[in-house]
């Protein structure tokens, strides 16, 4: 099998060793690709051009932010008149585009956690091998957003500011890291975000619309995110095999996210209470803000946005895990 093998190499956990020792595995029972990203963006390039040349795997060696970016490559190929295929927009069609082995490399790999895939990537390649050898795969569903998929999940507020001010850090030299973030969150809890005037709208075909929200949180898996080893589940119903699932979160003071806090990181279940907004397996969800608002998609910032609507798109991807 034809395989490209996709390398960030400034992911938190990537080393050159660990590569070659990966890609040497890889190799011994692949047709293997090698390449390096180099920019943004790079990886969806190269696999929509792996997908166009015929390619059966693609295999990724980063954190969630190579993963979404290898994501989009392949459901850029649309195998539209395919056998038995719907197309990207029905969901169907997986079994004509590459499937995607993701090996953990990035500082959170919420990925690759949700899919049960050891931490350390040797480990991880090893479990990938053997998938290959037995034939072994999944198809699982994807969220999108507007017109970009995403892989575990997508936020709006307070949760994108996070991260878009530690993209601001790691810019200045900064290793992302389970500390960055939680001292990142508190910080910008207190001196950062308006906790005092609402501005999200959450609307569902056949329901009145939930307003004065302060952050929504979509998951197409569980958990959410990791502080440090420990899972961070606001949805812990969340599946590759259902829709989506929202968290949201009406009130911003610091007693209301703490109790929504300890529940997420317990395992006495979701967080509940007349502060949080919480929906199962929804195959679409609009979201309007009443002013520009930060927006992020599987950990990576994309910009302010005043909507989006969030789609469920089942069937969507190939895996091997």
């Amino acid at each position: 099998m034809r395989a490209l093998f996709i390398v960030n190499p400034h992911a938190t956990s990537t080393t050159s060793l660990r590569r070659d020792v990966i890609a040497r595995a890889l190799a011994s029972e692949l047709d293997l690709e090698v390449v390096e990203t180099r920019y943004r963006g790079h990886a969806t390039k190269l696999c929509a051009d792996a997908a166009a040349d015929g390619f059966g795997l693609v295999v990724t060696l980063g954190g969630d932010g190579t993963v979404n970016e290898a994501v989009n490559g392949i459901m850029s190929a649309r195998p539209e008149g395919a056998p038995g295929s719907r197309g990207a927009e029905g969901g169907g069609g997986a079994e004509n585009r590459p499937a995607l082995a993701a090996i953990p490399g990035g500082s959170a790999n919420v990925f690759t956690g949700a899919l049960g895939l050891p931490a350390d990537p040797v480990d991880a390649t090893g479990r990938i091998l053997n998938a290959l050898q037995t034939g072994r795969d999944r198809q699982i569903g994807l969220g999108r957003a507007g017109g970009r998929y995403f892989a575990s999940n997508a936020g709006m507020g307070l949760d994108a500011e996070v991260v878009r001010a530690v993209e601001g850090l790691r810019a200045d030299g900064v290793p992302a890291s389970a500390p960055v973030y939680l001292w990142t969150a508190v910080r910008h809890f207190f001196v950062g975000t308006d906790r005092r005037r609402p501005a999200l709208t959450v609307e569902r075909p056949g329901h009145p619309p939930a307003g004065d929200l302060f952050l929504c949180i979509l998951s197409n898996s569980a958990p959410w995110t990791y502080l440090g080893r420990r899972p961070v589940n606001p949805s812990p119903e969340a599946s590759f095999d259902t829709g989506l699932d929202l968290f949201a979160l009406r009130k911003l003071s610091t007693a209301a996210t703490l109790g929504a806090l300890r529940r997420m990181l317990s395992e006495a279940g979701p967080p509940r209470g007349r502060s949080v907004l919480a929906l199962h397996d929804e195959p679409c969800l609009r979201i309007r803000s009443q002013r520009p608002i930060a927006f992020q998609v599987d950990g990576e910032y994309v910009g302010e946005r005043e909507e989006m609507t969030f789609t469920s798109v089942p069937h969507a991807l190939r895996v091997l895990a």
